[in-house]
């Protein structure tokens, strides 16, 4: 009996040991990853943030500008847009996004764009109106993004959608990523949470800026910009969000692994000292009954 113990112990010490190997890679992967992606991000919040600033100078300061993508009308239908990973073991990230893009519609009458393998599954799976999906978060550039962004506003133009909304994980820091739901269709500008803020304390305002060869030419130029931009930087910003959870989902999985080895390792020690102990009162005993 104390065999077959000693044996089970050490192949279930095999088995974590290998676990631990794969948890340890897949956390120094995400690692290598994070670095790069949180330079991106934070490198692209910048241009977002002055997209953003310029169309909500030109809707606010001037007077009389007219656009499509200015007015609200009743909402009948929306569109989303849902970023989520492209593959598991990052811990609550991908079901965090997903049940928070879920709890915000009305019913299954929305219309989907994903990115990323889970939000594709997700959504096909529970018969959603799926309009465009794009496999892949990491291979997703600005290009995808443009496509993504033409897609939304044809919608919105035709009238097939009165609202544009997309939803991802805003990156805070390796430990810390937020999901966020931001309309970008119409364009509104009553909520400047989910703007990064470039202005300093104490910067004076800016001046008045002059729009040429009219705002509304402006306005239909940078439009497009801000969307894309938006739905790029969300992508990037969900990249970045994926990485440092599943390096920490994967740092506790390895801490996990560490302490149940520690535990098997002293029931190994215990059940082979055991059957020490056993063997040598088996012999003693022999000893005993031969004399």
């Amino acid at each position: 009996m104390a065999g077959a113990s000693i044996k089970a112990i050490k192949t279930r010490m095999n088995s974590v040991e290998s676990t631990k190997q794969i948890t340890k890679a897949m956390e120094l992967v995400a690692s290598s990853k994070l670095r790069r992606a949180k330079e991106k991000a934070e490198s692209s919040r910048p241009y977002f943030s002055t997209l953003y600033e310029s169309v909500k100078d030109i809707a606010q300061n001037t007077r009389g500008v007219k656009d499509d993508f200015l007015k609200q009308r009743e909402v009948k239908n929306k569109c989303y847009i849902v970023v989520a990973g492209d593959r598991g073991l990052a811990g609550g990230y991908n079901s965090n996004v997903l049940k928070a893009t879920v709890t915000d519609m009305d019913n299954k009458k929305e219309k989907v764009i994903t990115v990323g393998k889970k939000s594709y599954e997700f959504f096909s799976k529970r018969g959603y109106d799926l309009v465009k999906s794009v496999p892949s978060v990491e291979d997703c550039g600005y290009d995808k993004a443009l496509e993504i962004a033409n897609a939304a506003m044809d919608l919105y133009k035709k009238g097939e959608v009165d609202e544009v909304y997309i939803s991802y994980t805003k990156f805070i820091s390796p430990l810390v990523q937020e999901v966020k739901l931001v309309k970008i269709l119409p364009l509104v500008f009553n909520n400047d949470e989910d703007v990064v803020e470039t202005k300093k304390e104490g910067e004076p305002k800016k001046a008045r800026v002059q729009y040429l060869p009219s705002p509304e030419a402006v306005l239909s130029y940078i439009i497009p910009k801000y969307v894309s931009g938006t739905i790029y930087g969300g992508v990037i910003e969900s990249f970045a969000s994926e990485q440092g959870a599943r390096r920490t989902a994967m740092e506790s999985a390895t801490d996990n692994a560490n302490e149940m080895l520690s535990t098997l390792e002293l029931s190994y020690n215990r059940a082979r000292q055991s059957a020490v102990t056993q063997e040598i009162t088996e012999i003693v005993g022999g000893v005993e009954a031969l004399k």
